[in-house]
């Protein structure tokens, strides 16, 4: 994506954003912001732009931001899988912040953007870390989003791996593997995945298996969600494993088999899913799928 292209939405973002936080702020923090905007945009001085960056939760608040129906399709018209569901004010006017750098210079808007990654505290990394889908040159974050995979800050995984568009749009195939098994050793909701889906690849699917083994060879469980991944992979090496949670008297395991057997292309195993025609009826009637499956797992 050029600048020019960037800028131009860009404006439309920072707009909607800012409508948004104007509807759940109060007249105080309004003011502040505004304020802040204006000296911003007369002097243009990058401390006074990371002191604002600092200080915007002592002028907002932390309160859970409400969104009208009508901003989320607009939102989703202008940057499509941007999910700002259960952001923070202070989250969401941090992101609205970071747009109102300017671009014109490559150079000075990375050297801005990596010092506030080196300095921030926890929420302010989950901010900066929600921002990726907006920031311009999308492939400079990729390293840096690589690192942040490996954070064991709650907040931080939570900001990359969940409802965040951008792993899965510009991470490569090694990182995208790692977010998601870092994902599931760390007990995150997989169904919030961004991308889930459309990333799985062998590869990830042969990970999974071994790691199924490795659990079970424990005596520990799986989270049944993991075996959506295996949808388009399923084969004769690894269709034992589909058999095993068939056959679980866990309700949400046998239902993972079933959708797995249900989406997939092997025969063995529609043939499998055929021997239980109350099952397959209920996941063509739509009663039975990876959504309400998470529904029912959710802790």
């Amino acid at each position: 994506m050029s600048v020019a292209e960037y800028v131009y939405d860009q404006d439309k973002v920072s707009t909607l954003l800012g409508t948004i936080i104007r509807n759940n702020g109060n007249e105080k923090a309004n003011t502040w912001l505004q304020q802040r905007l204006q000296l911003q945009q007369q002097t243009g001085a990058i401390p006074q732009f990371n002191q604002t960056f600092t200080a915007i939760p002592r002028f907002t608040g932390k309160e859970l931001i409400h969104l009208s129906a009508t901003e989320n399709e607009q939102l989703q018209a202008l940057r499509p899988s941007l999910f700002v569901h259960g952001w923070t004010l202070d989250r969401l006017v941090r992101v609205w912040w970071l747009l109102r750098l300017p671009v014109t210079n490559k150079a000075i808007y990375l050297e801005v953007l990596e010092n506030l990654f080196n300095g921030a505290e926890m929420n302010e990394l989950a901010a900066l870390y929600s921002g990726l889908p907006l920031l311009p040159w999308p492939e400079e974050w990729i390293a840096r989003t690589s690192e942040g995979i490996r954070s064991n800050i709650g907040i931080v995984q939570e900001a990359i791996m969940l409802h965040n568009p951008y792993p899965a749009e510009y991470l490569p195939e090694p990182a995208w593997n790692q977010l998601v098994m870092k994902a599931i050793f760390t007990d995150k909701p997989l169904h919030r995945i961004t991308g889930l889906d459309e990333r799985a690849n062998a590869a990830l699917a042969g990970i999974l298996v071994d790691f199924a083994h490795e659990r079970w060879a424990a005596g520990r469980t799986l989270d049944p969600m993991q075996w959506r991944l295996l949808v388009n992979f399923v084969n004769e090496g690894n269709f034992a494993d589909i058999t095993r949670i068939w056959h679980s008297v866990n309700s949400a395991e046998k239902e993972a088999a079933a959708l797995v057997c249900a989406q997939c292309h092997y025969e063995p195993a529609k043939a499998l899913l055929a021997t239980d025609p109350a099952l397959q009826a209920e996941i063509h009637a739509g009663t039975i799928s990876w959504d309400t499956l998470a529904q029912k797992i959710i802790k």
